[in-house]
């Protein structure tokens, strides 16, 4: 199923989707298909209806068909008004004719949307693995559409380990990433996390070695001293050290890695400013369910683990 109702903007250019606009006969037997298509939305007309390039002919999703929600009231027009410009995608419905004669292809992004969660997005539990495509990004957390526009959000806190000041360190707008299902709802809305695919301490910590001098990114300063991220999943802590800021690269000298107590030691060689650029994730999972997740060390008195409980 993820492979049928994937994010938008993964189908539209391929092959088969290109060739089922290739005519009016080809959109009429992709209607009788029920196949999944993917345009381009040109333009939100004054009624909110949706006008699709289709190539072979302008296609229209009227706006109660533009989305779960709209017709109900919970889903604001912004949701259609934010497509234009971007792919969206939708099943083929019927044909008409506008005041010239020419052909207009009737289209449902709402039918599409529905039986992605029926058949799709209401069959995950809690610790599934799924494909997500960064829609936007706030303060709090990053929304993702995991499914023909459907979108769910990774709180900011459930992004990794290693604490962050905006998603947008972290993620960019369009990125695809994969994510686990959190939690889910009475109401179906699905919660993800994220940090739970980047590896626990000592993976992570696997990497480096006592004496090495190795890049990071200064995350937060305290009295006590400087947290420095060296990877997503793992951070350690410098003495304190004046003029220095969160954002900040740095050259940092690992003193020990020391598992029974989950910390890395660290000195500050240098910090400066750079262009940050967040690198692609490196996910340790990347399929199936995850029923328990375990970050720290065997050897660690402090527990800090996930557990995934199917909902009730």
């Amino acid at each position: 199923m993820t492979e049928i109702y994937r994010p938008e903007g993964l189908l539209i250019d391929t092959p088969e989707n290109q060739q089922a606009m290739r005519s009016i006969a080809a959109l009429q037997e992709a209607m009788e298909q029920q196949k999944i298509l993917e345009a381009r939305a040109l333009v939100c007309d004054s009624a909110r209806n949706l006008i699709v390039d289709l190539g072979c002919c302008r296609g229209v999703i009227p706006r109660l068909q533009a989305a779960v929600g709209i017709e109900e009231g919970y889903t604001r027009d912004i949701a259609i008004i934010s497509r234009v410009g971007k792919p969206v995608s939708f099943l083929v419905t019927g044909f008409s004719q506008d005041n010239d004669g020419n052909t207009v292809a009737q289209l449902s992004r709402r039918l599409l949307q529905e039986r992605c969660q029926k058949e799709y997005l209401n069959r995950l539990i809690p610790g599934d693995i799924i494909p997500a495509r960064v829609t936007h990004l706030e303060s709090f957390g990053c929304f993702v559409d995991i499914g023909c526009g459907i979108t769910s959000l990774i709180p900011i806190d459930s992004i990794s380990v290693s604490r962050i000041s905006h998603p947008k360190d972290r993620f960019r707008n369009g990125q695809d990433i994969l994510a686990v299902v959190k939690s889910i709802d009475a109401n179906g809305r699905i919660t993800l996390s994220h940090k739970e695919l980047l590896g626990t301490w000592e993976e992570n910590a696997a990497l480096f070695s006592p004496g090495e001098t190795v890049a990071g990114i200064i995350r937060s300063v305290e009295k006590y001293g400087v947290f420095v991220e060296l990877t997503p999943n793992l951070a350690g802590l410098a003495e304190p050290r004046e003029e220095v800021y969160p954002g900040q690269h740095a050259s940092v000298y690992i003193k020990n890695l020391l598992p029974e107590k989950m910390k890395v030691k660290l000195i500050i060689v240098d910090a400066f400013d750079a262009a940050y650029t967040p690198p692609k994730p490196e996910y340790y999972i990347k399929q199936g369910r995850i029923k328990r997740w375990r970050y720290s060390p065997e050897s660690c008195s402090k527990v800090i683990e996930t557990v995934f409980a199917e909902e009730q």
